[in-house]
């Protein structure tokens, strides 16, 4: 879609803009497109206190129920209970292993269809067309589908095998591209586009009232050139709308230690420039060790791919390898053997620091390996990797020399010939203003999915602490890093936009009605007047 020209009318308000077009508002997309959720007749919920709520008002639409009484008594991997509640409805009983047919039948019905327009910045699948293809996914691929289109049966069609079920990135990019022309909704996508400000517009007259002002830019192809390519430009456009959703997601931006030396060049901040590392050939067994900073699944990716190079390998990271909060403790072994192998290696094959000498510190070479006295396991299980548990960095030097620090205080020096610091990323909200930063549950803290998201209604995933009404997030701006649970934020928002529509569309049908009792008020006044008139 092209927004140049969006605006031609002065006035002209869009009911909703969602920013971003990954899963998040590929979803919002098809609730607000008039695909609409019922409890079917046939079916029912392994819960029973679930099925017996649902079954109170089978005639209505899961957008016309009251979402925090039927998430009462829930529980779930989630924080959000509308996500706990529509994953319960999508995919019952799948914490467990079950695969239970959903008790949710969805009906197109065009009349309930809100307006709206999706920006992002390529394709219909966001962030998933960045990620490297042959990693697999962590979650199980039916985890990773959205209503309406199975994406076994998909990948069935595509003549393609899930992998211990579960898909690669490139796949569920596709997938999501392949959704939104499945399901009719390209009309509502305006592709590469960036959004430079989203503002509080005050209302001025009476058929101005205070809306949403979206600024930014679409890249469009320009004209041809004479070897065949084109030039692109970007082209700036506005945009009013009632309600702005933030669905941007959080990869946008790596964070960063903030250390010294940390913006030499042999610190990586992402894993694709490993991987392009490894592509030029600057990389095999008779390299200075990779240092991986990080405890997440992405330094995880790393560890392995150095590690299938017979690259050595150090790993440091803050936590304890047995802390409950680290990702590879809440993983099933069985689901995820790669990542259980990791965790293993971090285990098995950590540093154990001896006294250094006094007023130095201690240095390990790369040829220092975990078959070495500094390990804890002796054979080596895993040779040519070291890990550093409860370690951050202090300093990156010029000589490719890192400082690790020990929480007891004691420094490890460590040649490398690159570092990959993967501790996370922050989403691009410059568009706010202070990356919107004020939004976030601490507003002193920047907005980052695990520790510091943006602070939402629970149920109708409204932003708390923004400038005036009808501004949402989800997905990973809340903290719903899994595909399954940020569907939940789209039930909320459909579901709050709905209520909306049905309260104004009530105040439409009062007002016409008052005006009929006044027309037919006004009527009988002038009849009256008129026979007092013949009367005289």
């Amino acid at each position: 879609m092209d927004l140049h020209d969006k605006e031609n009318l002065p006035g002209e308000i869009l009911p909703v803009v969602i920013i971003g077009n990954g899963p998040s508002g590929i979803c919002l997309s098809y609730l607000l497109s008039g695909y609409t959720p019922y409890l079917s007749p046939e079916a029912s919920h392994p819960n029973p206190l679930l099925q017996s709520k649902l079954g109170e008002q089978p005639y209505l639409s899961l957008l016309e129920q009251d979402l925090e009484y039927l998430c009462e008594g829930l529980e779930g991997r989630s924080s959000n209970p509308v996500a706990v509640l529509f994953d319960s409805l999508l995919l019952p009983d799948s914490d467990f292993g079950l695969d239970h047919t959903s008790p949710l039948e969805w009906r197109y019905e065009p009349e309930r269809a809100i307006p709206h327009l999706v920006l992002g910045r390529g394709p219909p699948g966001g962030a998933w067309h960045a990620m490297e293809g042959s990693m697999l996914t962590l979650s199980l691929a039916n985890w990773m589908e959205l209503p309406g289109l199975k994406l076994k049966d998909w990948m069935r069609d595509k003549r393609r095998n899930v992998r211990n079920d579960r898909a690669t990135p490139a796949e569920i990019a596709s997938y999501y591209q392949h959704y939104v022309s499945q399901m009719s909704l390209e009309q509502s996508f305006a592709c590469g586009t960036t959004v430079t400000s989203v503002t509080r517009q005050p209302g001025s007259q009476e058929w101005s009232p205070p809306c949403w002002r979206v600024m930014g830019l679409q890249r469009r192809e320009g004209e041809a050139l004479g070897d065949g390519s084109t030039v692109s430009e970007e082209v700036p456009f506005s945009l009013l709308a009632h309600n702005v959703v933030l669905a941007t997601g959080t990869h946008d931006i790596p964070a960063r230690l903030g250390v010294e030396g940390e913006s030499l060049p042999f610190v990586c901040h992402s894993f694709w420039e490993l991987e392009a590392a490894i592509a030029r050939g600057e990389l095999d067994q008779s390299s200075d060790p990779v240092l991986v900073v990080g405890a997440g699944l992405t330094a995880a990716d790393a560890v392995l791919a150095a590690h299938h190079l017979n690259t050595p390998v150090y790993h440091a990271f803050r936590r304890s390898v047995t802390d409950p909060g680290l990702i590879f403790n809440q993983l099933p072994k069985l689901l995820y053997p790669e990542y259980h192998k990791v965790h293993q290696m971090m285990t098995q094959q950590q540093h154990q620091p001896s006294p250094p000498p006094q007023d130095h510190a201690q240095n390990l070479q790369h040829h220092s390996t975990p078959s070495s006295p500094s390990t804890s396991s002796s054979p080596s299980s895993y040779p040519g990797y070291l890990s550093f548990p409860r370690h951050r960095v202090v300093e990156f030097r010029p000589d490719r020399k890192c400082v690790l620090e020990s929480d007891s205080g004691q420094r490890t020096v460590v040649q490398v010939s690159k570092a990959l610091v993967l501790i996370g990323a922050h989403p691009n909200l410059s568009f706010l203003g202070v990356n919107g930063q004020a939004l976030g549950i601490n507003p002193e803290e920047p907005i980052t999915c695990r520790r510091n998201p943006i602070e939402v209604d629970p149920f109708t995933n409204e932003v708390v602490a923004a400038e005036g009404p009808g501004m949402y997030a989800m997905g990973p701006l809340v903290g719903e890093n899994f595909v399954r649970f940020l569907k939940g934020g789209a039930l909320a928002i459909a579901s709050d936009l709905a209520k909306r529509q049905r309260e104004g569309r009530r105040r439409v049908e009062g007002d016409l009605a008052t005006d009929r009792l006044m027309d037919k008020w006004v009527d009988r006044r002038v009849t009256e007047a008129e026979v007092c008139v013949l009367d005289s």
